[in-house]
């Protein structure tokens, strides 16, 4: 897909990954409406976008709410005409403690953001994508969506199943003007603990100084480039592509590897 004179919807726009993807989609000629619910942390967004604001617009709301994320299309359409992509970013994670220390608020509010937000977004999106000679859904998952991380194993299991949905879907459009991509980061350097609102019970963090963590700006490159050339899986950075590699081998390894590097973390 041709990214000029295209408008996406992105969710997560006012920061990290999103914030970069809405960046770079301007720069490359399409009009962007961002979602996310942080209002100041939009603002921020469009102050950045400096020579693009005729061309981005601001939509606030909790994509957990599907209420909310039904008025997001007409919203977009109004401003732009028309949609041709939407790109799902918005994210939390859990606290770091295992499944059994985790209530079950934390937990539904994991799942609420994580996978019944993306859901909803391609849900209230698809009819309006269908009629366009030519859109796009990507979906972005985890490492932690296709190997176990203690301490995150809510988190990874709503990874998970972003995975399938966007599998799922794939198959079912495979025959549609619609291109689905699937994207699992691995370390990025965002402040998503914070945004998620989650205290680490570590003082010193575990050392990752041999796994080189993406940028945002590279994260969203990764993701633009999906986009562009309508990829099915994509492993964004060297930790996501390794451990893809060894989970094929041998996932039991892969998961006693990752136990053993973060036990520190969960006790």
């Amino acid at each position: 897909m041709q990214i000029n004179e295209k408008v996406f919807v992105v969710t997560g726009g006012g920061n990290g990954i999103g914030r970069a993807v809405v960046l770079t989609l301007l720069e490359k000629g399409a009009k962007v409406v961002a979602v996310d619910l942080n209002p100041m942390a939009l603002r921020d967004t469009l102050d950045l976008a400096v020579n693009f604001q005729d061309h981005l617009k601001l939509y606030t709301a909790n994509i957990s709410k599907r209420e909310e994320v039904e008025k997001i299309p007409q919203y977009a359409t109004e401003q732009f005409g028309f949609v041709d992509g939407i790109v799902n970013i918005a994210g939390i994670i859990q606290p770091f403690v295992k499944v059994s220390e985790l209530d079950y608020d934390r937990i539904e509010r994991v799942f609420n953001v994580n996978f019944y937000g993306t859901l909803y977004m391609c849900k209230a999106f698809i009819p309006h994508l269908l009629t366009r000679p030519e859109a796009h859904i990507l979906n972005v998952s985890s490492m932690g969506g296709f190997v176990p991380v203690p301490g995150q194993t809510i988190y990874g299991a709503s990874k998970a199943a972003v995975k399938l949905l966007t599998e799922g879907l794939k198959s079912e459009l495979m025959d549609t003007n619609i291109g689905v991509s699937v994207v699992f980061p691995g370390g990025v350097s965002t402040e998503i603990t914070k945004n998620s609102g989650v205290e680490t019970k570590f003082t010193t963090p575990p050392d990752t100084s041999k796994i080189k963590v993406l940028t945002p700006q590279e994260a969203a490159d990764i993701i633009v480039n999906a986009i562009e050339n309508n990829l099915y899986h994509v492993y964004a950075g060297s930790d996501s592509k390794m451990l893809n590699f060894m989970n094929r081998l041998s996932p039991k390894r892969a998961a006693l590897m990752i136990a053993e590097q973060l036990k520190s973390l969960i006790g």
